[in-house]
C-alpha cells in the first residue's frame, strides 16, 4: 500500500473514532437513558467533550479534502516523496490538533491546524503541476 494511502486510512480512522469518548462523556453527564433518547434540555457536556465534538467536526470537514486529494493523486497514478511526506505529516498534525482542541491548548491548535492546511496543499501542487 502506498503511503498517501496508509496514511488516508489513519485519517479517516482516526475521525472515525472520535466521536467515542464525548459520548462516553454524554453518559456520564446525562445518564444511559437521557444519552440514547432526546432530552428537553440536557445540561451542558464538559467543556472538554465540547471542544472535542468541535474538533471531530473539524476533522471531518478536513478529511473530505484530505480524501480527495489523496484520491485524486491516486487516480492519477501521482505518487513521491511530497505526497507520502505530506499525507504523514496531514496525520500528525490532525492529531495534534484534537489534542491541542480537546484540552485547550492555545496556539498549538493553531499552529497544528496551519501545518494541516499546508499539507493538504503539496499535496494539491503536486497534483496540479502534472
Amino acid at each position: 500500500m502506498k503511503t498517501e494511502l496508509f496514511y488516508l486510512a489513519l485519517v479517516a480512522a482516526l475521525t472515525g473514532l472520535l466521536w467515542v469518548p464525548y459520548i462516553l462523556d454524554r453518559i456520564a453527564t446525562w445518564g444511559l437513558v437521557p444519552a440514547v433518547g432526546y432530552p428537553q434540555n440536557p445540561p451542558p457536556q464538559s467543556p472538554w467533550a465540547q471542544r472535542l465534538m468541535r474538533a471531530h467536526s473539524n476533522a471531518i470537514e478536513n478529511l473530505a479534502v484530505f480524501a480527495a486529494l489523496v484520491l485524486v493523486a491516486h487516480a492519477a497514478g501521482i505518487s513521491n516523496g511530497a505526497i507520502a511526506t505530506a499525507s504523514m505529516v496531514y496525520f500528525w498534525a490532525r492529531v495534534v490538533h484534537v489534542l491541542a482542541y480537546t484540552f485547550a491548548v492555545p496556539w498549538v491548535r493553531t499552529l497544528a491546524f496551519t501545518v494541516g492546511f499546508f499539507a493538504q496543499a503539496v499535496i494539491a501542487w503536486q497534483i496540479l503541476v502534472r
